[in-house]
């Protein structure tokens, strides 16, 4: 009988197999089976870039690089309007955020430059 590793998020003991993924019943936390910083990157099918190509990540900070209007509204986001703590998502627009000034709203990461 194999050894079963403790989950790299919480330390639960009752992590199971999932076909390739370890699963945590616990906490939820999936990873692949390895040693390191492997363990702890969850596992993501899309790498999602910003305008200039760098990799964003959840928790990123960017910049707008383009006057965004906002539908049913008169509002605009402007050029340089920095968006702190940002949450990556599947869809049409790839970010989730807090705007200052405007509130929770969904990006393109096409329009954004990480800072």
């Amino acid at each position: 009988m194999s050894a079963i590793p403790a989950c790299p998020k919480c330390k639960s003991e009752y992590a199971y197999e999932d076909g390739a993924l370890w699963v945590c019943p616990d906490c939820g936390h999936e990873w692949t089976p390895g040693s390191g910083e492997e363990a702890e990157k969850p596992v993501t099918g899309k790498v999602i870039k910003d305008a200039n190509g760098n990799v964003l990540q959840d928790g990123d900070t960017v910049s707008v690089i383009k006057d965004l209007k906002i539908k049913g509204s008169s509002q605009v986001v402007k050029v340089g309007t920095k968006v702190k703590n940002i949450r990556l998502v599947d869809g049409d627009h790839d970010i989730d955020c807090k705007i200052p000034g405007v509130g929770a709203m969904g990006l393109k990461s096409e329009f954004v430059k990480k800072v």
